[in-house]
């Protein structure tokens, strides 16, 4: 379902917008998604171009103008379920990775034929790219263990690892591409990637396992992760010991910041939730 969200702040109503744009029927069971950085309403024709990973452990690329122009293209290349998809800010690469324990490089400008591929001892989790960091790509392991790449070399430029096992997701602050931070074991581990010896911070957030953590947009010190047990949400400052947003979800279904606003979002069931995060 691909819909148009309005916020307060960007009307003269009270209330959250959302207008329903377009239908996209998908032959499996979705396990990740993201938008190409080329997307945009904004423009004539309107452009939409997004990836999915399903559970037939194929990625399909959807291509739309929210009109009569309708396209999916099908990339095969995993052995085993597709954890996470992410585009590179660069127009370069699609990244895909999963519990085949690869990583795999599809290059955008080539019809996505497959670029370098990446091969660990573990599940792949997250994939992560900075718009100040071109030609770099953060891999997080299942192990614990986090890589930061050149992706044309192939080469490793550091790799830092939790002490807690599974690693559940990796994230890479926006606005300071020094900081990463891991969701292990329940743990929330941060990491400053000029000084990786170690982590800066552990933070117990979680009774047990997690799903996902990701950094505000505005600011490397505040994070929201889904953790279990009863799948709960919490926003928090690293420096922090209590959470300034802490809600139960009945079965989760993504994580997402807004870029400019102060909000997050979370899939819930059939429900989108949205929480305003004070400042």
């Amino acid at each position: 379902m691909l819909g148009l969200i309005r916020f307060p702040e960007e009307t003269d109503s009270e209330c959250l917008e959302w207008n329903q744009l377009k239908e996209v029927h998908h032959e499996t069971r979705c396990h990740a998604v993201a938008f190409a950085p080329e997307t945009s309403l904004a423009v004539l024709p309107k452009v939409v171009t997004l990836c999915t990973a399903g559970a037939d452990f194929n990625l399909r690329i959807f291509n739309s103008d929210l009109e009569d122009d309708n396209t999916v293209q099908l990339l095969q290349g995993h052995r085993s379920y597709v954890n996470q998809v992410s585009w590179d800010h660069d127009g370069e690469y699609l990244a895909s990775c999963g519990d085949d324990h690869m990583c795999i490089m599809w290059k955008r400008r080539e019809d996505y034929g497959k670029g370098p591929t990446f091969f660990f001892g573990s599940a792949v989790v997250s994939a992560k790219w900075h718009p100040d960091e071109s030609g770099k790509v953060l891999i997080a392991e299942k192990s614990g263990i986090v890589h930061l790449y050149n992706v044309d070399s192939k080469l490793a430029i550091l790799s830092v690892e939790s002490s807690k096992n599974p690693l559940n997701y990796a994230d890479w602050a926006l606005n300071n591409s020094a900081f990463v931070v891991a969701l292990a074991g329940g743990e929330l581990v941060f990491w400053d990637l000029k000084k990786p010896s170690r982590p800066v911070e552990n933070k117990r957030i979680h009774e047990d396992c997690g799903h996902i953590v990701k950094f505000s947009p505005h600011t490397e010190s505040i994070v929201a992760s889904v953790g279990r047990p009863r799948t709960t949400l919490k926003v928090i400052h690293a420096k922090n010991q209590i959470p300034q947003i802490e809600a139960k979800l009945s079965l989760y279904g993504g994580l997402c910041w807004h870029y400019q606003l102060p909000y997050v979002v979370a899939g819930q069931d059939r429900k989108l939730c949205f929480w305003k995060i004070a400042a």
